[in-house]
């Protein structure tokens, strides 16, 4: 895309301090993100995929300002958000709201689903009691609940219904972007579709942003406009949907796409098992990440970091050997 983007994250680094064990030695730290840069522009859905263990929830956390960064920076229309302060960050928690994995355990027990949905607008100022009340209402509407929602509690409703009422609160205060970790990943599959369908519409009513973190292809490629693929802390390729679905380009993006319910098509076959998180994310820093699962490794793979680099208009890929991917085109 031409136009600036909506927010940037750019060599975005996260390393845990690993805990001392009982007799006083400390594990080597936890590398959970190595250098992830990638751009969401206004209005559009990115999709951040990745398996357990690749890092996309700590970068959806660091985009909501709920993990600092070791190092990189993540810039709102070009601000950079952990060094906003005061009115700033006021304003900033305005513009991103985060939509969190299990809706029972991010809605308060001990306030009503009007409170819950009127939280923010109270904290931000916004309107008269009055006029947050009709909000309210709207809001709940908007995402498929009655006016007799507003005086129970979270634990009266099903997870489908509870993930509707953390929508609803996400979209209260009006943001430009919203940053879902798993959204439907706890609920019955019967109750995905329609989760996923009420995000997408809210996208195409009210022109919102989304990263949209999953594990789940299938929906990422029917939500989403472009795709991230994320492996132990790094970014393999950033691609357009279509662009992704008909010519993936990393070793590990045909995978995923060979072995994805509903999209299999002919790729490179079973996928090794993967290796320990924990234990790989500490050595990031020393070759490909994704080197001991690939069938086209090299020497060069365990000695050099793999840049991710654009290769062509809109897609991006992390690979010491371009001839495999200009193979894919």
């Amino acid at each position: 895309m031409n136009s600036p983007a909506l927010l940037s994250v750019r060599d975005l680094s996260v390393e845990f301090r690993a805990p001392r064990s009982l007799l006083g030695q400390r594990a080597p730290n936890v590398q959970a993100l190595d250098k992830v840069s990638f751009d969401i522009h206004a209005g559009e859905i990115v999709g951040i995929l990745g398996e357990s263990g690749s890092g996309k929830t700590t970068v959806g956390r660091c985009m909501v300002r709920l993990q600092r960064p070791t190092a990189g920076d993540v810039r709102f229309e070009g601000r950079d958000i952990h060094a906003l302060s005061g009115a700033d960050l006021g304003w900033y928690r305005r513009q991103v709201q985060m939509i969190f994995q299990d809706p029972a355990a991010s809605l308060n027990p001990r306030l009503r689903v009007r409170d819950i949905v009127a939280e923010g607008l109270e904290v931000h100022g916004i309107g008269t009691r009055e006029s947050r009340r009709q909000k309210v209402i709207d809001l709940l509407a908007s995402v498929g609940l009655g006016e007799d929602a507003l005086m129970r509690f979270a634990h009266e409703f099903s997870g489908g219904q509870r993930q509707r009422i953390g929508i609803a609160r996400a979209m209260a205060v009006g943001p430009r972007l919203i940053v879902a970790d798993e959204p439907v990943s706890a609920l019955d599959v019967s109750v995905q579709a329609k989760v996923i369908n009420l995000l997408r519409g809210l996208r195409e009513r009210l022109g919102l942003a989304m990263a949209f973190i999953s594990h789940d292809l299938p929906t990422v490629m029917f939500l989403c406009d472009r795709v991230v693929i994320m492996y132990l802390g790094r970014v393999m390729e950033i691609a357009p949907i279509l662009a992704f679905r008909t010519r993936p380009f990393h070793p590990y993006s045909r995978t995923l796409l060979a072995l994805a319910p509903g999209l299999r098509q002919d790729g490179e076959g079973d996928m090794p098992p993967a290796a320990d998180p924990g234990a790989a994310a500490q050595d990031l820093h020393h070759g490909c990440a994704f080197r001991n699962r690939c069938a086209h490794t090299t020497a060069a793979c365990a000695a050099t970091v793999p840049p991710l680099k654009q290769v062509m208009a809109g897609r991006w890929v992390a690979c010491l050997r371009p001839e495999i991917f200009h193979d894919a085109r």
